[in-house]
């Protein structure tokens, strides 16, 4: 066995670094907390070169004594922490006293510091953790740090950094999370000269994701509360129909610290049961505020994981909070829209019913008025055939008919013909209904004539095509293409088969993907991380049709895509093409390649749940026939043959 000796201090701090100081996000992270620990109520960030050039954290805490500058970049020096028992209620985002020391180890540093109150500041060099110089200086109150070329002395560790936008776009998303676990705390982010987000720091959780996460995300979300054991659960979370395609949305918060919880997320997920599409996870921003001894921060050196005391009473508090926004939500009423058509219709002064033999008068349209599951533009009043008739004004009589002031035949709805024209009346009014000339325009009212029901026959079935020897049946449930060939039934999953055959055209590198450039771009609101991934990869993206375009605060323009791209959920696609792009870095090329492919063709596939023309499915017919296409590019199967044995024997025909 080799000889064991104790390592040199340098190469100790250099390990140590490695744990605390993955990447630049992970540095403007540890200054970030030193300065809301320090009491600040302002705090700038400046980054550039995605932070690998430079790190500027400046804010206006307490600041540090010219005596305690140099014991500052000691490890496991710290200000939190005093006896064991303090580790048993952490408060401050920070305590272990590694952050300082393992940054300085692997960067250039300048800090420049001075107390409240002080007449001067100190100023303190250090290169690669080595002191450089200390000098007193002008300084107002508070505390700024540099941080210039990081890892310029460990080469093995610059070689695993992404390009500058990447790192960028880390950093930005370590911001988010730190304006939104203290809105009490005005964060300014300047990313490459630009300002990317400025919070106002009056403490409301709503203010700070306003001015991160953006206007449309601010303004729909719910609000979530519960109060109970000790724990208060505070926040905000989507409704059903706002969930994105990925769990970049959630934030969750314990006593002011972002963390990273299963727990949590199961919490929330589960009180959007039955609520949610597969595939679709809800936005939430909850801050969990609870005794200090009943959650460890004291995890993992990152400090983003925790454990809890009480695993159950945890998740049942963040549960029935979530749950309580989603039965509020739902019980309110709700305005329903309506297209320019059906306002049209409702504002007009008489229009016709649905209901045969009813005729339906909007007299004061234009007037809110209450109706089952909301409101609705105008008031309806509903009259039967036998009322409407009598009404029938003198004036419109005459101009209609030709009479005088009464009549003695009552032409009813249901007796007026499909092109409006009168049948011979079989039977005679008792007593004659008398017309009043002084009726206004006003409450004129006409007879509106009922069509007969349209009498509809059974569509004839399809001939088979010409040349081929199956013929097309119909289509069950919108999804599953019914086929007659021989002896058998096939049920075709037109979905899985057209996905199949578009990733084959897609992955043939002779076939050129054919893209349509939008009218206008569709801005679509993601996460920094994500925008960052999608930005990384243009070129992989134009490949596949897409031509995208930063547009900053974490928006990404999309101006060009695949043709016939479902654009419905434009955020979606993007979050999920991300999300593979994300999972192939750490595959080879061909396989992060064929994953997006995957996704590509599934978007631009024929959709399940939609009726489909029968002359469209006749080329995707003859490839799951012939055997050429058997299964989607997941693997699973296009296609179920039934054949006449099969059958009979259902039928205890055989």
């Amino acid at each position: 066995m080799p000889k064991i000796f104790e390592m040199p201090p340098h190469l100790a701090d250099l390990i140590a670094a490695g744990e605390v100081v993955e990447r630049p996000a992970s540095v403007v992270k540890e200054l970030v907390e030193n300065s809301i620990d320090a009491g600040a109520r302002s705090v700038t960030v400046e980054i550039k070169s995605g932070g690998m050039a430079e790190i500027r954290v400046t804010d206006d805490g307490s600041g540090i004594a010219p005596e305690d500058v140099e014991t500052a970049f000691l490890r496991h020096a710290t200000s939190k922490l005093r006896t064991e028992r303090d580790l048993e209620a952490i408060g401050t985002l920070g305590f272990r006293g590694e952050a300082l020391a393992a940054i300085a180890s692997v960067s250039r540093v300048e800090l420049v510091t001075c107390e409240r109150g002080s007449a001067e500041g100190t100023r303190l060099v250090l290169e690669g953790g080595v002191k450089r110089s200390k000098t007193p200086v002008g300084h107002p109150a508070g505390t700024t740090i540099y941080v210039r070329d990081l890892f310029f002395n460990t080469p093995a560790r610059q070689k695993f950094m992404k390009n500058d936008r990447a790192e960028g776009s880390a950093v930005t998303t370590v911001i988010v999370r730190l304006a939104l676990s203290h809105p009490e705390v005005s964060v300014k982010y300047i990313r490459e000269g630009k300002e990317e987000y400025h919070t106002p720091g009056d403490g409301r959780l709503q203010s700070a994701a306003y001015c991160t996460l953006g206007r449309e995300f601010a303004k729909g979300l719910l609000t979530a509360e519960n109060k109970v054991d000790g724990m208060t659960v505070s926040g905000f979370v989507s409704t059903p129909a706002a969930a994105r395609g990925n769990r970049a949305w959630q934030f969750f918060f314990i006593n002011g610290r972002f963390i990273k919880s299963k727990l949590l997320q199961a919490a929330v997920e589960q009180a959007y049961k039955n609520s949610l599409f597969t595939g679709r996870f809800p936005v939430c921003l909850i801050d969990l505020d609870m005794g200090l001894s009943a959650v460890d921060v004291n995890v993992h050196p990152t400090k983003m994981e925790v454990r809890f005391a009480d695993e159950r009473a945890v998740f049942d508090a963040v549960y029935w909070a979530v749950r309580g926004a989603l039965d509020r939500e739902d019980k309110q009423p709700r305005e329903l829209e309506l297209s320019r058509s059906t306002e049209a219709v409702l504002r007009s002064p008489v229009q016709s019913g649905n209901i045969p033999g009813h005729q339906v008068f909007a007299p004061e349209a234009g007037k809110k008025t209450p109706v089952s599951g909301g409101f609705l533009m105008g008031r309806a009043n509903v009259k039967s055939g036998d009322e409407f008739y009598k009404r029938v004004t003198a004036d419109t009589y005459r101009t209609e008919y030709g009479a005088p002031n009464a009549f003695k035949t009552a032409i009813r709805p249901s007796e007026v013909g499909p092109q409006g024209t009168a049948k011979k009346a079989e039977t005679e009014l008792e007593d004659s209904v008398t017309f009043r000339d002084s009726v206004s325009e006003a409450q004129t009212f006409i007879p509106i004539p009922t069509p007969e029901p349209e009498i509809r026959t059974a569509p004839e079935r399809e001939p088979a095509p010409a040349g081929r020897d199956w013929r097309y049946v119909g289509e069950a449930l919108g999804t599953y293409i019914i086929v007659e060939r021989s002896d058998s039934i096939f049920l075709i999953d037109k979905h899985a088969a057209h996905e199949r055959i578009l990733f084959d055209k897609l992955k043939d590198r002779k076939y050129e993907v054919t893209s349509q450039m939008l009218l206008s771009p569709v801005v679509c609101d993601l996460d920094a991380e994500t925008a960052g991934v999608l930005m990384e990869s243009e070129t992989i993206l134009s490949e596949l049709g897409f031509e995208i375009s930063d547009f900053g605060g974490g928006s990404v323009a999309l101006r060009q895509v695949p043709i016939d791209m479902d654009l419905s959920d434009p955020a979606g696609m993007l979050e999920e093409i991300a999300d593979k792009l994300k999972t192939g870095g750490r595959q080879d090329v061909e396989s992060m390649r064929d994953s997006l492919l995957h996704t590509v063709a599934c978007k631009a596939a024929i959709k399940a749940g939609k009726r489909t023309d029968p002359r469209e499915l006749t080329g995707l017919i003859d490839k799951v026939l012939s055997g050429a296409v058997r299964y989607c590019p997941h693997g699973r199967p296009v296609s179920l043959e039934l054949t006449k044995t099969q059958l009979d024997r259902s039928f205890k025909r055989a």
